[in-house]
């Protein structure tokens, strides 16, 4: 009798610790975007905040933690309570590259996350700077094979999507470039409508309105077809150069151990948030792909993902600085 009333007394103790999951959420909620504002992954987590706010009922606050291509606010995600109240939007750097470029990594994106979904993927854009004299991709090639090693190419962080892409691009065609690293998108692309930058292989959302307004020069696009958003810009393939279909993408993924009711709803707010009607047609104007599929469908992607890019970094013997 005495150990029957203390395990009730213990799980009445715990019971007042840890409210019950189907209270969550009780408080505002933060979602750490590893980057500064101004890139893909930030665009991404604010155009669904307020969404999901209205479906969750307490407020989701965006908090920008920079550094490391993202491997910071990564790892903090990592260390964060598996409550709900922490969640990441990272990009494809964060989940499937850091573990092959990043010696002393503080996580690991197979094991340290409850994966949620992916939410959207975008070809990355081969841009120039006005300055640049080149008006198509034979042109550059050539351009770049007149100044090696000359020409910089600005990326959101060293191991990024669009640093990558452009070690395939000069593997492809047999040139070289300068890799100007910054600390996210943002900054990449201030420096390039700057001129301090002259080249770079950036998401198409983040740079379709400058190219359509003249700032920046597209020449192709990554994926395997022409994008709605810049139908006159031709694919790389199109263009010549073959084997450099790259997509990057944003996801959503909270420290390991999410109650499984906690994950559920999660999952259903960023969906619904992005299916919303006000939300998707913006996304897929910028030209972002919906995607928005099941964590087990995230797990399996996840595993495919950092199986081709190991290959690709050690092929091309990748480092960071």
């Amino acid at each position: 009798m005495k150990r029957a009333f203390a395990a009730l007394a213990a799980a009445l103790a715990a019971m007042a610790v840890t409210p019950p999951a189907a209270a969550y959420p009780d408080k505002p909620i933060t979602v750490v975007v590893p980057f500064p504002p101004g890139g893909s992954s930030d665009a991404i987590a604010r155009a669904l905040s307020q969404k999901m706010s209205a479906t969750l009922g307490q407020p989701v606050v965006i908090e920008n933690v920079a550094g490391a291509t993202g491997a910071i606010g990564a790892t903090r995600v990592k260390r964060a309570a598996p409550d709900g109240y922490t969640v990441l939007v990272a990009s494809i750097g964060v989940y499937a590259t850091n573990p092959f470029l990043q010696k002393n990594l503080q996580y690991d994106p197979a094991k340290d996350f409850d994966l949620l979904t992916v939410l959207v993927r975008a070809p990355n854009v081969l841009v120039l700077h006005p300055s640049v004299p080149a008006n198509s991709v034979a042109e550059f090639v050539e351009y770049l094979k007149k100044n090696p090693d000359r020409v910089s190419f600005a990326s959101s962080g060293a191991g990024s999507s669009d640093h990558l892409t452009a070690a395939l691009f000069w593997q492809r065609t047999g040139t070289t470039g300068l890799h100007v690293p910054y600390k996210g998108g943002g900054p990449a692309i201030s420096d390039l409508l700057a001129g301090h930058a002259l080249a770079s292989f950036q998401n198409l959302n983040a740079i379709a309105a400058h190219v359509k307004a003249g700032k920046l020069k597209a020449l192709a696009i990554t994926g395997d077809r022409r994008s709605a958003a810049l139908p006159d810009v031709p694919t790389l393939a199109e263009a010549g150069v073959k084997d450099v279909e790259v997509y990057s993408w944003q996801a959503a993924a909270a420290p390991k151990g999410l109650p499984k009711s906690v994950r559920d709803k999660l999952h259903a707010a960023f969906v619904a948030a992005l299916n919303d009607a006000d939300v998707a047609p913006k996304l897929t104007a910028q030209g972002f792909e919906l995607v928005g599929n099941t964590p087990e469908q995230f797990s399996q992607f996840l595993t495919q993902e950092l199986a081709r890019w190991k290959q690709v970094i050690e092929r091309g013997k990748i480092t960071i600085d």
